[in-house]
């Protein structure tokens, strides 16, 4: 074999490695970018809650999903990892903050339009019968629903560290933030609080494992990082 060749095609795959090192203060702005909260934030997080209560309370997956890609939640979650990663309290206050009063108002408004949907009896007829498939999906907390949150948020900072928008877009519609937070309100208008609980549980797990999970791989991509440029620099 042509030793030339062989070290040719070493030096270009180091290259080739060395051209996709994140640019970590574009990776930090465009987080930044994500953790800012105008009003269209907590518009898009209510509008996301309205229509995860329609996908629960008619059982439609397919609405349930479209909740999950319009629900903006992620950008605050990833914002306070960043925040814990550098020690920036302000972030995490804010990004905290912000998801305190979105989700409040997001089950707020969700709970009015839950209690109009059932005072005109426009639930389909299996949820009225108890036949809830999607509901008990989401307000049944257990082992998948950390394992799940876990892998997304590893998914979810590679992503914006290497701008894999289609990755980032499946973080969104596999973590159960907004329809946790839809069936909290559709559950408290039909008078489930035992559902209402679970999906608590739910919200909660979910936001605290994205946070956690955000933060340690935020810092074990540094350090992997740190190691490939010192090793090929």
């Amino acid at each position: 074999m042509d030793m030339a060749f062989v070290g040719g095609s070493t030096a270009s795959a180091q290259q080739g490695l060395i051209t996709h090192t994140p640019v970590w203060d574009q990776v930090e702005a465009r987080i930044r970018a994500e953790g800012t909260y105008a009003p269209s934030f907590y518009l898009y997080l209510v509008i996301a809650g309205l229509i995860g209560a329609v996908g629960i309370v008619t059982n439609s997956q397919i609405l349930i999903v479209a909740a999950m890609v319009v629900g903006p939640e992620y950008g605050a979650i990833v914002s306070i990892a960043l925040g814990l990663y550098r020690g920036n309290h302000p972030r995490i206050r804010q990004g905290l903050r912000a998801l305190l009063v979105g989700f409040l108002l997001a089950i707020a408004v969700t709970f009015l339009f839950s209690v109009i949907i059932r005072w005109f009896g426009f639930e389909s007829e299996a949820f009225r019968r108890g036949i809830r498939p999607v509901s008990e999906l989401i307000d049944t907390p257990n082992f998948f629903s950390f394992a799940v949150a876990g892998l997304a948020g590893i998914v979810g900072v590679v992503s914006l560290t290497e701008a894999k928008t289609s990755a980032l877009l499946g973080v969104f519609i596999s973590v159960t933030t907004i329809p946790a937070a839809a069936d909290i309100a559709v559950s408290v208008a039909f008078g489930n609080g035992a559902e209402a609980w679970g999906s608590l549980v739910q919200l909660l797990v979910n936001i605290a494992v994205l946070i956690v999970v955000g933060t340690a791989t935020l810092r074990c991509q540094r350090a992997i990082w740190r190691r490939v440029t010192a090793r090929d620099g």
